[in-house]
């Protein structure tokens, strides 16, 4: 049950980094790095993909405070939680899963991941929606942090940092207590994984739960046949580790948060099931 706390240590080579790089274009914003980050966003999506897929869940919690300080697109964002692999894939590995099927299913992840996260910037062009840029003043103004009170961009990082940490920490425990007394893996081992679309609606839902735990319960289900090829492919898909809490712990716009996770969720499902008829 300790586990989470070594979870959480895990996300802070990825969170510090994350908030020099957004200090810094605060320190720099202007003109010229907006425009700079408008042609680089166009392409967010490939690297976002490619950078979620490695089996780790601290680059999503980086790239919703990227998003949160401008930096990234919603598309770009999308795409790192669907392409985000954390315990999922070891796991399958050493349940001796066909190493064939867990590079297909992570290559799938990968597709999709950047069809929707273009998808969901294209839409967004469409409706007017401007490009990322830099508002690191938003994010002190969610969490009271008064770093504009330091000069420098290194104390500044290091407080949201903190900040963000210890909330996630508070939250984990909160999920892992919730988990532990209302039965963790056995509790799922009720649920139907293995209906057509529902179960990719169930495994889409449960892969939301930011936790490691779950893509474990999941790969276990999956290799003991209680869960359909298609289910853990929608459950992979929404499983963006804790990048959804810090979402909506640093980005103030709920409602554009909440568009965010409904996509994730829904396109989580829709290539589950589709992902489904190729593992």
């Amino acid at each position: 049950m300790i586990d989470f706390i070594l979870d959480n240590l895990l996300l802070l080579p990825f969170l510090f980094p994350a908030y020099l790089v957004l200090e810094w274009m605060e320190a720099h914003a202007g003109d010229a790095l907006e425009r700079k980050l408008g042609r680089v966003s166009q392409w967010g999506p490939f690297f976002g993909a490619a950078a979620g897929v490695v089996p780790q869940c601290g680059f999503s919690a980086a790239a919703a405070s990227l998003y949160a300080g401008g930096a990234i697109t919603a598309g770009t964002l999308v795409a790192v939680f669907l392409s985000t692999s954390d315990e999922l894939i070891p796991v399958l590995l050493s349940k001796q899963v066909s190493p064939a099927f867990v590079f297909r299913l992570a290559g799938l992840k990968v597709l999709f991941a950047v069809f929707a996260g273009f998808a969901v910037n294209a839409f967004l062009y469409c409706i007017g929606r401007r490009g990322p840029s830099p508002h690191v003043d938003e994010l002190c103004a969610r969490s009271r942090c008064h770093c504009s009170n330091h000069r420098g961009i290194l104390v500044p990082a290091l407080i949201h940092t903190a900040e963000i940490f210890l909330f996630l920490l508070v939250v984990s425990a909160v999920i892992e207590l919730v988990m532990h007394y209302c039965g963790g893996e056995e509790a799922m081992k009720g649920l139907v994984f293995n209906k057509p679309f529902l179960g990719e609606m169930l495994g889409g839902l449960i892969g939301l739960v930011p936790n490691c735990a779950v893509s474990a319960a999941c790969a276990e289900l999956y290799s003991a046949g209680g869960m359909s090829p298609g289910a853990l492919c929608a459950a992979s898909l929404t499983g963006a580790g804790m990048g959804m809490l810090v979402l909506f712990r640093t980005h103030r716009h709920f409602l554009q948060n909440l568009g965010i996770l409904a996509a994730t969720y829904l396109f989580g499902v829709l290539f589950g099931y589709i992902g489904g008829m190729f593992l």
